[in-house]
């Protein structure tokens, strides 16, 4: 069958949608070798793909200390990254290439290897925005250091592959391809009309990623859980949140599980009710969990969505507030704004989606539309698609 290149943005939240796709590729005979960081290679194996590191830290969502700082330095790189994995994949003859769309480098190595690209969209909210917003090439005040290094590596990109870059750095993170992988449905998409028939509805990639179970589940037997998480990326936002977490839930016959990684929370005096761990396993706990608490980051409302979980939005950054937003729009949740939120809104919140059953009717209306989207199967059943449409028979 055909050898698959696959570029990942090494971030939880591009790559864990991807472990579905890539299961029911090699099940299907595909030899699929994935490029992300040493973070991901249990994960990625386990799907039956092989994995390969990029030479360079290639994580452009971790927060820096200044701004731009995961973009100004991959872009000081990107002539080293670019030739690893070119020198890496030397001897494979590729039929075609999956990347996260957010990858910079897929219209170089698109165009070297000449295939068919096929996008993962780990976001789809504000897309139009972030459209217009990379069109712009204006020099914006602190951006003078980044916007020559910009210029400098694509005058040295040009010249080396012959592949003009974008005329934004935020272009850079736009990359469509061939076809385009949206993992949600029609319904629970926003702004539906900016949407070609380039983009597949593919619906949340449910998938079985064999976690890590070292967790006291024992705990949570005959108790009502409430369920905690801000993501891998904005679990620092605010220090300020955890405090109104263990005030709002400082109560005996309620189980809090928190999920906080990489937070510093000595700082507190933590409730015996609060089990706080680095990191949870999410697919197991939620069977046990009667509402959460989420940042609304996309693979956190897929999951409570397929658990049928009430769940509050605080949206924190990126696509969340538009994501709330739609959740709120269709009845399944309560949005809350993190500048006014205190104990006694989020408790009326949650008691709110716990015990009016619409939140929950209109949850599974959600899911009925992200089942019958399709899934991995849908998805794999488009790439085999584009491979019969470009010819490639393998």
């Amino acid at each position: 069958m055909a050898k698959v290149l696959f570029l990942s943005a090494p971030a939880h939240g591009n790559v864990n949608p991807t472990l579905g796709l890539v299961s029911e590729l090699v099940k299907q005979g595909e030899e699929v070798i994935y490029f992300s960081s040493d973070d991901f290679k249990e994960k990625i194996e386990k799907t039956g793909a092989q994995f390969k590191s990029y030479a360079e830290d290639m994580d452009i969502f971790k927060i820096g200390k200044v701004p731009f700082e995961p973009m100004h330095r991959i872009l000081k790189s990107a002539d080293k990254i670019i030739a690893d994995i070119l020198n890496q994949v030397k001897d494979v003859k590729f039929d075609y290439l999956i990347h996260s769309m957010a990858f910079p480098f897929t219209k170089v190595i698109s165009h070297v290897l000449a295939i068919p690209t096929v996008s993962s969209l780990a976001i789809f909210a504000g897309l139009r925005q972030f459209e217009e917003r990379s069109k712009q090439t204006d020099v914006k005040p602190g951006t003078e250091e980044i916007m020559e290094a910009y210029k400098n590596i694509s005058q040295k990109i040009r010249k080396t592959y012959g592949v003009q870059l974008p005329p934004s750095i935020m272009g850079l993170l736009l990359n469509k391809g061939d076809i385009n992988l949206v993992y949600t449905s029609r319904l629970f998409a926003t702004d539906i009309e900016f949407f070609d028939d380039s983009y597949k509805f593919v619906g949340p990639p449910i998938y079985n990623r064999q976690e890590n179970m070292d967790f006291p589940f024992e705990r949570l037997q005959g108790k009502k859980v409430i369920y905690i998480s801000l993501g891998t990326v904005f679990g620092n936002y605010s220090l300020a949140l955890y405090d109104v977490f263990f005030k709002s839930f400082n109560n005996a016959d309620t189980i809090v599980v928190l999920a906080a990684y990489n937070v510093d929370l000595s700082p507190f005096d933590i409730p015996d009710n609060f089990i706080v761990r680095n990191y949870v396993p999410q697919s197991e706990l939620l069977k046990y969990t009667d509402v959460a608490i989420t940042h609304a980051g996309m693979n956190s409302i897929s999951d409570l969505v397929n658990n049928h979980i009430p769940f509050v939005a605080i949206p924190l950054g990126a696509d969340q507030p538009l994501l709330a937003k739609r959740a709120e729009e269709l009845g399944a949740a309560i949005a809350l704004d993190v500048n006014t939120l205190s104990p006694q809104i989020l408790q009326d919140a949650v008691e709110k989606v716990l015990n009016n059953p619409n939140y929950l009717k209109n949850i599974k209306i959600i899911n009925d539309s992200f089942e019958q989207a399709g899934g991995y199967k849908k998805a794999v059943e488009e790439i085999f698609k584009l491979k019969r449409e470009k010819g490639i028979d393998n």
